[in-house]
């Protein structure tokens, strides 16, 4: 069997340009990277802001396991298959981040015939998107240390300096550490911390900002430290913003590639889901639909995270409203949170696909809150025993849910026809009434144990001292009317990644509650989640290798 990098190595790709043309996209509006990658030019968006929206489909999945459930292979595989259907339809997606690449998730390209391509190029430097975003990053936090270093005039106190440097690498050891060592002139002593770099801020920014404008009215509220008084400083104080913006001027258009099947595919921005909003830019999904008639988009990890996140900040920020969402699932996940372990899973066990079915009944009914029509689909694997399938359609059927079976990995577009059918079936007979769950202007605990009782099912809430104090200041300082961005381990609906199935009466514990003022959401961190990953005992950054010819091996 041929792996991912195989399949995408030996992909017939066609020069952008032509994948363009499927989307009535010219030259003109095309700025090349090579043959097969384009940035978009804002010009096109001038053109096009005017066209009727195409119909907007998320794809999300139950809490992701081991056994893998296949949420961006399902997105690009049935954007493949609209396509063979005769349908205008495009795929809006993340772009990956090098930390799990060489950690241990590996790369976010889909997979089998169901990924887009270069696959190489877009899971290591891409288009330099996030080499921007980190360089602006850090050209904040080295402006930021400069000014305490020459003078101090806005008097911030270093113990509340609350930016932090960014690698787009899982490093560990930079989560705690100590700048300004050595002489006087190297800078004041104080304690720093680095995150990865799509748990910036500025990857939140650049995924929300509608345009160059709004972009550096974002970049300007970002809040870099307090002073002595308690005030928040800010980065337009520190008078960074037009340097930022600078770097960020190419990264803020979307980038254009390819499926191993031609399907045009608008990739950008990558923030995580289990530490940030999880979506891809809004200026590319609304680009997308003003280019096809059928847009596909993913949210990251569990529909408990990304999804929840995609329909309560980026939804609601932007405008959007999906008309349906797909979510994913496969027989050997489900078993796998019904209790049997993973070199197991092949084995047919109607008991533990009982048992762990109760994971994707509580996204089911988490879509439902949202008043969105949802298609439960099941990424089919050769071991999945034909009772085991029948007793996941019935138990979706009998949820009001539409079902199918996707084998987009062996079969690419072809075999998601049948998932596509049913999204196609969807979207003429049911109607979308799409409302977030929450109404932004409630308090901010409120808000928070909405999110934690509602979607993720838990009993209780409870606050650090430290995270009560935190949302008493921001409340005082008139940031508590924003949208939550929760940051939760992805593999339990519950903070506690143990947790699997449907876990109840348990207590979601905050332990960490900060602004970020130019996203424009709360961000309240539970549990043990880091904002910068460690790497694994055996990274994939040792399985990969480039031969003698440039070809690289290795990469998934």
């Amino acid at each position: 069997m041929k792996t991912d990098i195989e399949i995408a190595q030996e992909a017939k790709m066609i020069h952008i340009r032509e994948v363009a043309e499927k989307l009535d996209i010219v030259e003109e509006d095309l700025e090349y990277y090579g043959k097969y990658k384009a940035k978009l030019t804002d010009g096109l968006w001038e053109k096009v802001k005017d066209n009727p929206d195409g119909k907007l489909v998320l794809v999300t999945a139950i809490n992701p396991t081991p056994a893998g459930e296949g949420k961006t292979t399902t997105t690009v595989g049935l954007g493949e298959a609209l396509g063979r259907m005769g349908k205008k339809s495009a795929i809006a997606l993340r772009e990956p981040s090098l930390g799990p690449c060489f950690g241990i998730k590996g790369g976010a390209a889909g997979g089998g015939y169901a990924q887009v391509v270069p696959m190489e190029d877009l899971n290591l430097h891409f288009t330099g998107d996030f080499h921007a975003i980190t360089s602006a990053n850090n050209l904040l936090a080295a402006m930021l240390d400069n000014h305490i270093k020459q003078g101090n005039v806005l008097q911030i106190d270093t113990n509340q300096v609350v930016w932090k440097r960014c690698v787009d690498m899982n490093d560990r050891v930079l989560r705690n550490i100590v700048v300004g060592l050595g002489r006087s002139q190297d800078g004041v002593v104080r304690e720093d911390h680095f995150i990865i770099s799509v748990a910036s801020e500025i990857m939140a920014i650049l995924c929300l900002a509608e345009n160059m404008k709004d972009l550096k009215e974002r970049l300007s509220k970002i809040i870099v430290a307090y002073n002595y008084d308690g005030e928040p400083v800010t980065a337009g104080q520190l008078n960074a913003v037009g340097s930022m913006a600078a770097l960020l001027k190419d990264a803020i258009k979307p980038n254009l590639i390819q499926t191993v099947e031609n399907t045009p595919a608008l990739i950008h921005g990558g923030p995580f889901a289990n530490i940030a909003h999880g979506c891809n830019s809004v200026r590319a999904t609304k680009t997308a639909l003003k280019l096809a008639d059928y847009v596909v988009t993913e949210a990251g990890f569990g529909a408990d995270l990304g999804a929840e996140k995609f329909l309560d900040i980026k939804c609601r920020m932007a405008g959007l409203k999906p008309d349906a969402v797909v979510l994913v699932a496969t027989v050997r996940a489900l078993k796998y949170n019904g209790g049997v372990a993973k070199e197991n899973l092949n084995e047919e066990n109607l008991e533990a696909l009982k048992k762990g079915i109760v994971n994707l009944e509580k996204h089911i009914e988490n879509i439902a809150k949202y008043q969105v029509p949802c298609v439960v689909t099941l990424n089919r694997f050769v071991s999945d025993s034909d009772s085991e399938l029948a007793f996941v359609k019935e138990f979706c059927e009998n949820r009001g849910c539409e079902f199918a079976l996707s084998e987009v990995w062996e079969k690419g577009g072809e075999g998601g026809t049948i998932l596509a059918e049913k999204v196609l079936e969807t979207l003429e007979k049911k109607e979308s009434h799409f409302a977030p769950i929450y109404d932004e202007k409630l308090p901010i605990t409120e808000k928070i144990e909405t999110i934690a009782k509602e979607i993720y099912g838990a009993a209780e809430v409870t606050y650090s001292p430290a995270a009560m104090q935190a949302i008493e200041r921001l409340e005082k300082l008139g940031y508590g009317k924003t949208p939550v961005c929760m940051a939760k381990n992805q593999y339990s609906l519950s903070d506690d990644p143990k947790k699997l199935g449907r876990p109840t009466d348990f207590t979601v514990n905050i332990r960490e509650v900060y602004v970020s003022a130019g996203a424009g959401f709360v961000v309240a961190i539970t549990g043990t989640v880091m904002t910068m990953p460690g790497l694994p005992l055996h990274p994939a950054a040792e399985r990969i290798d480039v031969d003698d010819n440039g070809r690289i091996t290795g990469l998934s």
